[in-house]
């Protein structure tokens, strides 16, 4: 089935543009973590050999901590791999947000969209990788404030360097369909 928002693609920015619309208080860690990413070639030989060409569309903000840390990454991995990413901003396109909602509510981000070439949807991404959410819902249950998870969740991000949202978006375009980890935080 198409995506019904692919009249969107158009409109959407790509990752360069993203970043020009970053307020400038974020820009920087945006572009810190997309100089320092580095692309696994497992991870590029695996995009290559998917059965079709795919394409990404990400729901992003410029201050959102979990995007910062996946998307440059994704961002990387996509131009090593001749892959076809674009950005649209949550808060700007409700009505296509609201079809990705994190169990059925939240509003979280990123969430990256995977399309064929032909922009039918296989299937989308987030807003963690699923271990991270896991621990992340582990401890608000256990009385801990976001603010105060926030320093372990960029040491988490910076220890597994986007291997495993590559993974798991790479899950999504072979087939996988996207299941919730846990009930977000």
């Amino acid at each position: 089935m198409v995506w019904p928002f692919a009249d969107r693609w158009s409109e959407a920015w790509t990752f360069e543009e993203f970043l020009a619309y970053a307020g400038p208080q974020h820009r920087a860690l945006w572009e810190a973590v997309h100089r320092l990413a580095k692309v696994p070639e497992w991870a590029v030989a695996a995009a290559r050999a998917l059965p079709e060409r795919i394409r990404l569309v990400v729901l992003s903000e410029d201050w959102c901590g979990d995007a910062v840390n996946t998307v440059p990454v994704l961002a990387k991995w996509a131009a090593a791999a001749d892959i076809p990413l674009r950005v649209l901003r949550r808060d700007a396109y409700a009505a296509v947000m609201d079809r990705y909602l994190t169990n059925g509510t939240a509003r979280a981000i990123p969430v990256v969209i995977v399309l064929t070439e032909a922009m039918d949807e296989l299937g989308w991404w987030g807003p963690r990788p699923r271990a991270l959410q896991e621990w992340v819902v582990e401890q608000r249950r256990a009385g801990r404030d976001k603010k105060e998870l926030y320093p372990e969740i960029r040491r988490w991000y910076a220890r597994d360097k986007g291997e495993t949202t590559l993974r798991e978006v790479l899950a999504v375009a072979a087939g996988a369909p996207h299941t919730e980890a846990v009930p977000s935080a």
